[in-house]
């Protein structure tokens, strides 16, 4: 029988995807159980078929109101917190440098409790080990979690197997889970409507309530994927991704597809979608850099400073690299 291994991954789909080549090769050697948000489910018959998901949304994973005590859901807490002990784990394991994630460990009542110490949880880790090097891939840290439980984890370089299709649409995908992540729409349009003129097909999707706005500037057919499978069904016909920093763009990256991706508040060698031809495009410099849920400033220039032109001579690079257009001669660029 496998010892059982509790692993927390509390946040976004992009984090979710990250953690999947530790995931799939943990499962050769340990029974999983994932601890995360509800639309781990949804993930996991796709890309990790054989762990089993907790769902649980930790209360600080809001974007606001995080340590409002008072509305805290502290009964379906202690159902989680009973729930895990009756499972027995022989060992849990975070990536995450959160002293939060060691206290979950040591409510869960697994025996050995592998993290990244912060503020002094090194004292109810039970193994506490080093992080990499403080600019590399967040995949990375799953790399150092697996050695210590005897896993072999590829390297980021190896974790995806690229597809190739020279012949497939150009899928522009204009949402992200958080609104400063997003570049503006009308320069998305306006890339769109530059790469219809350079012979390429463009297939545009978004988040539902940037749907309107699409509609309203003529866009034929724009997709509003409300579902893993809907998105698997618009990557299956692309030969490469471009958008935001958001959990679309790791799924291409994961699935093969090319993926560039516009950064502001994050930095790009974390988060970059986990794909070797991956490329990205970086805002102006901010001195709170890297922002997780909030902007200092009324405006996230960090992102809005990538100006449509400066985006298009990249773009326009970047697709032809991958895609084969139908442009005849002379056509508008």
């Amino acid at each position: 029988m496998k010892p059982k291994l509790l692993v927390l991954e509390l946040w976004g789909i992009g984090d979710l995807i990250i953690a999947s080549p530790f995931l799939r090769e943990a499962c050769r050697a340990y029974e999983v159980t994932l601890l995360a948000q509800a639309y781990a489910e949804e993930l996991r018959p796709h890309f990790w078929p054989k762990v089993k998901v907790l769902p649980f949304r930790m209360p600080w994973t809001a974007h606001r109101g995080k340590y409002r005590l008072h509305a805290w859901p502290w009964t379906e807490l202690a159902r989680l917190v009973r729930q895990m002990r009756r499972s027995r784990f022989d060992a849990a394991a975070s990536a995450r440098w959160d002293p939060r994630d060691d206290a979950v460990m040591l409510l869960s009542g697994a025996r050995r409790r592998i993290g990244f110490p912060r503020m002094g949880s090194a004292l109810i880790e039970t193994t506490s080990v080093d992080r990499p090097n403080p600019l590399s891939h967040r995949h990375e840290r799953w790399r150092v979690i697996g050695a210590e439980l005897g896993l072999d984890v590829p390297p980021v370089t190896e974790a995806v197997k690229p597809i190739s299709r020279p012949h497939g649409t150009v899928l522009i995908h204009t949402g992200a889970g958080k609104l400063l992540r997003v570049w503006p729409l009308e320069r998305f349009h306006s890339i769109a409507t530059r790469l219809r003129a350079a012979g390429f097909r463009v297939r545009v999707a978004c988040d539902p309530e940037q749907f309107g706005w699409w509609k309203d500037r003529g866009e034929p057919a724009v997709e509003v994927p409300s579902n893993l499978a809907e998105l698997l069904e618009v990557l299956s016909t692309a030969g490469v991704f471009i958008g935001n920093d958001s959990g679309p763009g790791h799924v291409a990256g994961y699935v093969g597809v090319p993926t560039f991706t516009f950064f502001g508040p994050q930095v790009p060698e974390w988060f970059v979608p986990m794909h070797p031809q991956a490329e990205w495009i970086e805002g102006t410099p901010c001195p709170y850099k890297p922002c997780f849920d909030y902007c200092e400033f009324p405006d996230p220039f960090c992102l809005t400073g990538i100006k449509e032109d400066q985006a298009w001579t990249r773009v326009k690079a970047f697709v032809e690299r991958h895609l084969t257009g139908t442009a005849t001669p002379g056509a508008q660029h």
